[in-house]
């Protein structure tokens, strides 16, 4: 037996150097015991080979398996080292075996790496960090989040704060590993308690006001937000001790805003095939785990579409900004805000249009504390046109109005410029119809009063035809 004794628990570069040199030794899977820090030695188990390369030069392997390999070992499977390596030794003859998903160690690898990237989202997602008293003589503005992880993923997760708050002195507490960040170097180090995480800081009393403010029951589904945001994480957010009473009381606050069926004088929509209908919102639940493209490394989430099942009316934009990557929803921006006003001034309710965008992964560059949007290319927007498509099958829209160049891009599979395409209904995908237009953040950027108001109310004209 071979015993390989691993620093920490994700310690992906540790398995790699001592799998390179167990596989070039040809020890078989079952010969090795894979150890972390201080757990008890296996008295009868002989040392490892150092992790050298192989004479000769070292096997090459799928750039598939090591994206994988790096997940699971930051699983919380304590058989996560062994399926690794178990995987790269059959690679040796089946160098195919990845392809294959009926095989039990892919299928079981496939999981464990979906459930990490889940993990990963979360993190993204539901870490909130809190300002602490700075200690005496210190002037920097510290802050610190609690979080517990369902898998070793701290060490991956972190170099993404590290970006995302590049200007702010940080530290994430967890169980296991704990992240630091002091402006310039990132470290890990050991696990921590949460009477180490502050409990409550100035600002939450604040941060709950304007959620309870933006809390929409209209849009509200319970099942999905507890599936998103499951209870546990709950106690680590200045909002969640409003959560409870705004579901409580959304019953009735939806109830208010249905209007009197008397006054619905549309006819009803022809009925989907729920067969179909329950395969494409399956294909979407991927969209997490998404990575056709590199845009999912630095965002914080996807963002899918979000309004009714049946809309007759699809409206497309470029991609998430900075507040919809935040919040995980389409359109909530100012561009959003903008939008919001110009269909109610257009007579649409914004509840009856479906909103999406042709990018799901927000793209930009930093800039002190600022995350600038960046255009996205075509190959990025190409990329995410499969997800668009799961989209407007489902919804099966009457029309689709694209907002902006890189929608109408996605739509009409070329390049166009919107002067020459705008303000006319054209022949759409999959029988739909299309509309050109632009893209509301174009209004935003006008400097000149005047011109933007002009725009907008072109915008507004563009908005009427829809309807």
């Amino acid at each position: 037996m071979r015993s390989v004794r691993l620093a920490h628990p994700a310690d992906f570069d540790g398995w790699r150097d001592a799998a390179r040199a167990l596989d070039a030794a040809e020890v078989p899977p079952e010969e090795v015991v894979w150890r972390v820090g201080d757990e008890a030695a296996d008295l009868f188990a002989g040392e490892a080979p150092p992790g050298a390369r192989p004479q000769g030069g070292e096997r090459r392997v799928p750039r598939r398996f090591v994206e994988l390999a790096r997940l699971l070992v930051c699983h919380r499977d304590e058989e996560r080292f062994a399926r690794a390596y178990g995987l790269l030794r059959r690679l040796r003859d089946e160098p195919h075996l990845l392809a294959v998903a009926s095989d039990p160690d892919v299928a079981r690898a496939a999981q464990m790496e979906r459930e990490v990237r889940r993990a990963m989202h979360k993190m993204k997602a539901f870490v909130r960090f809190r300002q602490v008293t700075p200690m005496p003589g210190d002037e920097a503005e510290t802050f610190v989040a609690w979080f517990e992880p369902e898998h070793h993923i701290v060490d991956e997760v972190a170099p993404f704060f590290a970006r995302r708050f590049a200007s702010m002195r940080w530290s994430i507490l967890t169980p296991l590993r704990s992240a630091h960040w002091d402006g310039r170097t990132l470290s890990i180090a050991g696990g921590a308690g949460r009477d180490d995480a502050p409990a409550d800081d100035r600002l939450e009393e604040v941060w709950r006001t304007y959620f309870s403010a933006i809390f929409n029951p209209a849009r509200l589904k319970v099942r999905a937000m507890r599936s998103e945001m499951p209870r546990k994480y709950w106690h680590n957010l200045p909002e969640a001790r409003a959560i409870g009473p705004l579901i409580r009381s959304a019953s009735d606050r939806t109830q208010r805003m249905i209007p009197d069926p008397s006054t619905r004088n549309e006819p009803e929509r022809e009925p989907r095939n729920e067969e179909t209908a329950m395969e494409e919102r399956a294909s979407l639940e991927g969209l997490q785990e998404c990575r056709r493209c590199p845009l999912y490394r630095d965002a914080t989430q996807a963002v899918g579409g979000e309004g009714p099942g049946q809309a007759r009316i699809m409206m497309v934009g470029e991609q998430p900004g900075d507040q919809e990557d935040l919040a995980g929803r389409p359109f909530v921006g100012p561009a959003g805000r903008l939008l919001d006003r110009a269909l109610i001034d257009a007579g649409v309710a914004r509840e009856s249009v479906y909103v999406t965008n042709a990018v799901k992964h927000f793209k930009f560059f930093v800039r002190g504390k600022r995350r600038i949007h960046q255009k996205p290319d075509h190959s990025e927007i190409e990329q995410c046109r499969w997800w668009l498509d799961i989209e407007r099958e489902l919804i099966r829209p009457e029309l689709i109005v694209a907002l902006g160049a890189s929608a109408a891009f996605s739509l009409m599979r070329r390049t166009v410029t919107i002067k020459s395409v705008r303000g006319h209904i054209m022949d759409g995908p999959d029988g739909a119809s299309l509309l050109v237009t632009v893209h509301p953040s174009y209004l935003l950027r006008l400097p000149d009063e005047a011109a933007k108001a002009s725009e907008y109310r072109r915008f507004v004209d563009d908005l009427r035809l829809a309807a």
